[in-house]
């Protein structure tokens, strides 16, 4: 009887050691998930939709070297990236497609001046589907009656259509083919429309018109005929990660980034 006794209670001793091992083991498991958790931080790049392809390629080697940063990129045309900052995204990094949609940021204390640089250039292109290389020369061509439809990002706040229409009022086209132009949210939009022989052509980045097997480059503006073409990048003001942010803003700048940019036809500007 004793011994039976003392064979229950040993069973019930291990039983409630086992539960109280289960219980810190899955306490400690959750604890440090918990912690992983945090370590984990998420980053947001609002970037012109010209750069979606380089920075998807720098984000990939970049996580992979740090992997506690996950990043999110949020592209468009550089002029409604500008307003929503203005109006409180939540935002960690601006890289622009031109300064005049960056600097009022800069200007209104969103970004500071030392946390930005102007990074990268481009050049404005003329591109034409495959098919109709022979039909369009050049941007003289656009005021060709056979020309009926062009494509052009929002001068208001595409900074590639911003350059385009300077281009074209630079060569005293505009007025003849501005009842032509069919405008676009954003410079890959025209590039979609020229692609898919929507329209008989469209003013784009080089850098876009280079990822693409399906146009072809009628025309390059010469560097006076537009403003400046920079890019420039900064770190928001108000980020709520700082360092990391200050981190991803300096791998932008490192020669590992720089190759990437001039794989894909942007100039670096040192």
């Amino acid at each position: 009887m004793k011994h039976s006794i003392r064979m229950i209670m040993i069973m019930f001793l291990c039983a409630s050691i086992f539960f109280i091992f289960g219980c810190t083991n899955e306490g400690e498991k959750q604890e440090s998930k918990k912690t992983e958790e945090k370590q984990t931080v998420k980053l947001t790049i609002s970037a012109a939709a010209s750069l979606q392809d380089a920075l998807t390629e720098i984000q990939k080697k970049y996580e992979k070297e740090h992997e506690n940063i996950k990043i999110t990129f949020n592209f468009g045309s550089s002029g409604a990236l500008q307003q929503q900052i203005e109006q409180g995204a939540p935002v960690d990094i601006f890289f622009s497609a031109a300064e005049n949609k960056f600097r009022p940021l800069v200007d209104k204390g969103l970004i500071n001046k030392e946390e930005s640089k102007n990074l990268l250039g481009n050049e404005i292109v003329l591109i034409v589907p495959k098919d109709k290389a022979d039909t369009v020369k050049g941007f003289q061509s656009l005021a060709d009656s056979g020309i009926k439809q062009f494509a052009l990002g929002n001068p208001e706040t595409t900074p590639a259509g911003q350059y385009g229409q300077q281009t074209l009022t630079k060569l005293n086209l505009w007025p003849k083919v501005k009842e032509k132009v069919v405008y676009t949210k954003d410079v890959r939009q025209v590039l979609s429309y020229v692609e898919a022989n929507t329209v008989d052509a469209g003013i784009v980045f080089k850098t876009d018109a280079q990822i693409s097997d399906k146009v072809k480059i009628v025309d390059i503006a010469d560097a006076n005929m537009h403003d400046p073409i920079i890019y420039p990048v900064g770190i928001i003001k108000d980020t709520k990660h700082k360092k990391e942010a200050a981190d991803f803003y300096q791998y932008l700048q490192t020669e590992d980034s720089f190759q990437i940019f001039e794989k894909f036809g942007f100039k670096i500007l040192k």
